[in-house]
């Protein structure tokens, strides 16, 4: 499977993935100390919603375009808020025409003692990641790969924070390169908070992740928790565009599977494609 985000910036599964990151980013919040958040696959940072890719792939206008016309209830709009108020940031005249990757949302929701680190090291999407953070002391671009960077940026000093793994899944081992590099940072950062986020084409291959990522998280020095979510827009269909993704969500805040249950049956409408949304939350992973 090729990822380029550029086709994706702002489809269902950016919605899912994003809602779940503001979530636990305001949690970390809600203690004074210090976190930091370690995007490993950062990409460009922001995406033009009118660019030849985004039109092409067309994902935002079944993404973030439904949810912002969606009615909620109040009490998941009081949920979804952060983060909409976070894309109409980027949007000031209302008109969607850009939509921000995981290292400008997380920036967003960074107080002054928070620090950022994002990985990227495709030139042009690192580029334009530098342009979007430019002069920015709290976040730090490093032009490593992502797969070296995680069991060496952790722990960090904060000894608080979350970690963002979602890989372009461009190459056949990604999914086993996930596994094994969550294994290790893991091992040295056993109280972080993980995210891992996953295509969902081969059932086998989601299964297998998640179940290893189970076994690891249970036998850490300091077994935490697991709760996996997967969403679908529609039957997955052999050689179609991306219908179901899913997160591994490590060491959770105890209110994130409450505040999903209010949340996703509530997006299953609105993003669905053709009444077949579904979701699958789960505590334990597999």
């Amino acid at each position: 499977m090729n990822y380029r985000h550029a086709f994706h910036a702002g489809g269902f599964a950016d919605v899912i993935k994003h809602i779940v990151l503001v979530r636990i980013l305001l949690h970390l919040q809600e203690k004074p100390a210090a976190f930091r958040v370690i995007d490993t696959h950062a990409g460009a940072g922001l995406y033009e919603l009118t660019s030849d890719e985004a039109r092409r792939g067309g994902e935002w206008l079944t993404g973030i375009a439904r949810l912002m016309q969606a009615r909620l209830s109040e009490a998941t709009a009081t949920l979804v808020k952060p983060y909409l108020d976070i894309i109409r940031a980027f949007n000031p005249e209302r008109d969607l025409k850009a939509y921000p990757g995981s290292p400008l949302i997380a920036r967003a929701l960074l107080r002054p003692q928070d620090r950022l680190t994002a990985c990227e090291i495709e030139p042009k999407a690192r580029k334009r990641l530098v342009e979007g953070l430019r002069r920015d002391a709290q976040a730090r671009v490093v032009d490593l790969d992502g797969w070296v960077a995680l069991p060496a940026f952790v722990p960090p000093k904060e000894r608080r924070g979350l970690v963002l793994i979602d890989p372009s899944y461009e190459q056949k081992d990604e999914f086993e390169r996930l596994a094994e590099g969550f294994t290790q940072a893991f091992e040295k950062w056993p109280t972080g908070s993980y995210v891992l986020w996953y295509p969902v084409k081969s059932r086998r291959a989601a299964d297998k992740l998640a179940q290893h990522v189970a076994e690891a998280v249970g036998a850490g020095p300091s077994p935490g928790k697991c709760l996996r979510l997967e969403f679908s827009v529609a039957p997955q269909a052999a050689g179609a565009a991306l219908a179901s993704a899913g997160l591994l969500i490590v060491n959770p805040p105890w209110t994130l599977l409450g505040e999903l249950k209010s949340i996703l049956p509530e997006l299953q409408k609105p993003l669905g494609q053709g009444g077949a949304a579904r979701f699958r939350l789960e505590t334990p992973c597999p």
